[in-house]
């Protein structure tokens, strides 16, 4: 089944398996252009994260450990880990994102509404909906 991909800000999300509702493994891939306003480093209250790059370099940090991930390469984000990834490259990016259990796709179209409200981002309604699904933002200097 198709999915329309949902633009978060600079980033595309193609959510290829959306399994919220039974609490089942997600999947889906992301497209971060150079240099893209990302998310910043939080936590998961409920949710295992691994991430599998695809094409370009992804940097991706969990716990303050970062590293350049190139095509083939992987990280794990276990539950309660801070994690952050950026591009600095100057090609895209495209990795795919296994969570379990699955987030789901309404959460990125939740941010990308407030996202894309029109003028400077509402840090509070972005904590907000990142609050309702169980993220956290660091309270550390940023990673990645």
């Amino acid at each position: 089944m198709a999915h329309e991909p949902i633009e978060v800000g600079q980033i595309r999300i193609n959510y290829l398996i959306d399994q919220a509702a039974s609490g089942g493994v997600g999947m889906f891939e992301m497209t971060v252009p150079p240099g893209a306003m990302v998310p910043p480093p939080h936590s998961h209250a409920h949710n295992d994260e691994c991430i599998y790059v695809l094409e370009g370099t992804l940097r991706y940090s969990v716990d303050g450990v970062a590293r350049d991930l190139g095509p083939g390469d992987h990280m794990y984000s276990p539950r309660g880990s801070v994690h952050a990834f950026s591009n600095p490259g100057d090609g895209p990016v495209k990795a795919l994102s296994v969570l379990t259990p699955d987030i789901g796709a309404q959460y990125f179209r939740d941010v990308g509404a407030v996202l894309g409200a029109g003028g400077p981002p509402d840090k509070a309604k972005l904590v907000a909906v990142m609050s309702q699904y169980g993220l956290t933002p660091a309270v550390s200097a940023p990673q990645g």
